[in-house]
């Protein structure tokens, strides 16, 4: 990748200035998004673009416009030297510049395991006719249109409202659209004025799919009925998206290098004017205050103009502090898993049996016949060709890693780590080896995700991981194992549990907010797949399949997708805010055992900062009886007492802000959220408290009377007034107030400590659930 950074300038003809220092080497060109004054536009330009142009030619002879933005943000991008973005920044209408972040992609039965079956006649599919006349937009890799999935046949006209169109490109003739994809755009110049054109020889400057991405994500959000549908034998059945009428509109941010801001901005004012409903994006990775996140800035735009936005919590987990795409006007989607799974069991020559897991399609190992098994980090390797003495490249299977002599006909066991985990098994592969045991490390924990490996292979957990290696290691006779595959295995206990790569609170940029929002099925799913690119997605990987099985948040991001698309159909007058209330409220946190959702790296019982308010109930979600409504205002209520300064705030919502009245408000924990996050910095305090307030709407039964049932932390006193709510008309708002009080822990300087409990209103027929988390602190002496 080349050395240049990325930078945004927000510039508009009145604010103050602020400075920000610049790289003195002055051979380097960054790239700065501008954004002006939209309405001061000189009448002499016809066009914003001839204005930009005009501005750019007082600075620099050289410069060029990239972008323009004229939806969800008013301005351009350039790219400029140092130098000729400090003449910029002199400018009396320059107010900030912000690094533009590189994201990264956070790379069936889901519809039935969340209750959505074309059988149900009165369900929320039926009501909503699929979601027929909604437009999802999915910012990712593209897609690949040929596939069933993508299917326009036996669906109605292109929806009036719709402004987009179909831009042709390198594989992708306009005619690649249909009554299914009724919009594509691609956005790489941003990627190319940093990283330099695209190599077309391995990427389609189109929307065409090159890496497999866009494709899954969009069928999860509204594939067609796909049957018969399976990934190399497994998972056999119908494959469906969650809205599978919905429109899809197309847009391309991601290539090999990364996602760029200005490009995912692009998108952001292209979509919102082409009139798309939802937009999905399963892209994160960098976590900064709103007001310097393309993404929280394009989306605020984007939900002021009534666009419900889902975007991915990250694959960071199980660590805490790992969640992004944090902003409060943004639902953050965490992981589950459903109730299939993949058995492949490892058999080891003393006559254990280790459970793994496994999507590998090809010719087994001999059935009954025991194979040598060695392991990378034994010594055996020496360090290998491409690891030093250690054995530390050996053990991950590093490319190179490997010697021919000791792998040749033997299984191979690699820690998972550092590479791909399908590429660990083409290594093995490449240089001899018949299998690969794939072993999880202590940060890994216990949750596998299963691959469609170019070998006989299986993932196992950490604990399995450390028994092989022990077995291995201690043997007196040469080890030996072979793997035994099962197939797919349906209504697996315990589950929904929280996925253990999905990433976990508390919120690190609003602490007030907590996040993930919910999390949806997220591991081992399955969706359409390009004829190009193998299942495994390792390069030399020659097989082709309709269907791929894929894990991250990025697979749960898109069912939340599709199923905002069916509740904005079934209820067109919610606003996004009141979508996300209803999942909010109605998700639930108990397995199919009943018993409390667990955590897939420890096995013990998990906690809202992994799943939010929980795992999403779309039957539920379609009548809650009450919402949490939240206009844009109260997000600006909302920075206003983030301590985000009124420019800042401009930058986020292309208004200026009176910050006067928010303080009223109290607090950043006042905003509606349909949950409740309170953080005590103890200070040598005894007592402390604080208090939320929130409006509930009544979208159920005119005449209902809601009352409140408390579940307070461990050790607080957590009170509601009123503790009841009579409503007599739908759209009717009421409020209350909830106050928590608690006594000062004793806690060891930096530490925290985290209790949770839930506020639960209900008229006998709705059930409205709040989780409320508490975390008291320690200051450092």
């Amino acid at each position: 990748m080349a050395a240049f950074s990325t930078f945004l300038v927000f510039l508009f003809l009145v604010g103050t200035l602020t400075q920000v220092a610049f790289s003195s080497d002055q051979e380097k060109k960054k790239t700065f998004i501008v954004q002006v004054h939209h309405q001061t536009k000189p009448s002499i330009f016809p066009t914003h673009r001839h204005w930009y142009e005009s501005s750019l030619s007082s600075i620099s002879s050289t410069a060029s416009v990239i972008h323009t933005y004229d939806t969800v943000f008013h301005g351009f991008s350039a790219k400029l030297s140092p130098s000729e973005a400090q003449k910029l920044q002199a400018l009396s209408h320059v107010i900030t510049l912000i690094p533009e972040q590189v994201r990264q992609l956070h790379t069936t039965r889901s519809p039935q395991f969340l209750g959505l079956t074309t059988a149900d006649r009165a369900g929320l599919l039926h009501e909503t006719d699929f979601g027929s006349d909604l437009v999802i937009g999915v910012f990712d890799t593209g897609i690949w249109p040929e596939r069933q999935s993508f299917s326009g046949r036996d669906l109605g006209p292109v929806p009036a409202k719709w402004k987009g169109e179909c831009v042709a490109g390198k594989s992708f003739p306009a005619t690649s659209c249909n009554r299914k994809i009724i919009g594509a755009r691609y956005f790489s110049e941003g990627y190319e004025a940093t990283n330099g054109k695209l190599n077309e020889t391995v990427e389609f400057r189109s929307a065409r799919d090159s890496d497999g991405h866009g494709t899954h994500t969009a069928s999860i959000a509204a594939g067609r009925y796909v049957s018969p549908a399976s990934t190399l034998g497994y998972a056999k059945g119908v494959a469906a998206g969650m809205a599978p009428k919905a429109r899809l509109a197309v847009y391309k941010v991601c290539w090999m290098g990364g996602c760029y801001g200005s490009d995912i901005l692009a998108a952001f004012d292209a979509a919102v004017a082409d009139g798309v409903d939802v937009v999905s994006l399963s892209v994160g990775g960098v976590v900064v205050p709103y007001h310097l996140d393309e993404i929280a800035i394009g989306a605020f735009g984007a939900t002021s103009a009534g666009v419900f936005v889902s975007s991915s919590a990250g694959n960071g987990g199980p660590g805490g502090l790992t969640v992004t795409n944090v902003a409060p006007w943004v639902t953050t989607v965490g992981a589950g898993t459903i109730d299939r799974d993949f058995p492949a069991s490892v058999k080891l020559g003393n006559g254990k049996i280790v459970p793994g897991i496994s999507i590998y399609g090809g010719p087994g190992l001999t059935p009954g016949r025991m194979y040598p098994i060695v392991y990378g980090g034994s010594g055996q390797f020496g360090g290998g060709g491409g690891g030093g003495g250690n054995g530390y490249s050996s053990s991950l299977c590093l490319e190179g890693s490997l010697d021919p002599e000791t792998v040749k006909g033997k299984i191979v066991v690699c820690d998972r780590g550092i590479n791909a985990r399908a590429a660990k098994g083409e290594e093995v592969r490449k240089n001899g080896g018949v299998g690969m045991i794939l072993a999880n490390g202590v940060f890994d924990g216990e949750g596998l995700v299963a691959d469609c490996h170019v070998l006989p292979a299986t993932a196992v957990g950490a604990t399995a991981g450390e028994k092989i290696r022990g077995y291995i290691g201690n043997s007196r006779s040469p080890a030996t194992a072979t793997i035994v595959f099962k197939g797919t295995r349906l209504g697996v206990k315990p589950a929904p549990v929280v996925a253990s790569f999905s990433a976990r609170g508390p919120n690190p940029v609003s602490p007030e907010i907590l996040k993930p929002d919910v999390i949806a099925p997220g591991l081992n799913i399955l969706a359409a797949w390009p004829d190009h690119v193998g299942p495994s997605g390792v390069p030399s990987d020659g097989r082709r399949t309709e269907f791929n099985i894929l894990s991250g948040t990025s697979m749960a991001c898109p069912h939340v997708s599709g199923l905002a698309a069916l509740l904005k159909a079934a209820h067109p007058d919610w606003s996004p805010a009141a979508i996300r209330s209803a999942l909010m409220t109605t998700a639930y946190t108990v397995d199919n055992r009943g018993d409390p959702m667990l955590d897939e790296s420890t096995g013990n019982v998990s906690s809202a900062f992994d799943y939010g308010s929980g795992h999403v109930h779309p039957v539920k979600a379609m009548n809650p009886g009450l919402v949490y409504d939240i206009s844009p205002s109260d997000y600006v209520n909302f920075l206003c007492n983030s301590n985000y300064t009124t420019n800042s705030i401009h930058v986020i919502t292309r208004k200026s802000a009176d910050c006067k009245g928010a303080k009223r408000a109290g607090h950043a924990g006042n905003l509606n959220y349909p949950s409740f996050s309170a953080v005590f910095q103890q200070y040598g305090k005894k007592r402390m408290s604080t208090h939320f307030i929130r409006t509930v709407t009544n979208v159920g039964d005119a005449n209902s009377v809601y009352k409140v049932t408390i579940k307070p932390p461990g050790g607080m006193v957590v009170t509601v007034k009123p503790d009841t709510l009579t409503f007599r008309k739908i759209g009717q708002k009421l409020n209350f107030l909830v106050r928590v009080q608690t006594r000062a822990v004793k806690l060891t300087p930096g530490s925290s400590s985290v209790k949770s409990g839930s506020i639960v209103w209900s008229d006998g027929k709705h059930t409205v659930t709040s989780p409320l988390v508490v975390a008291m602190q320690q200051p450092l002496d």
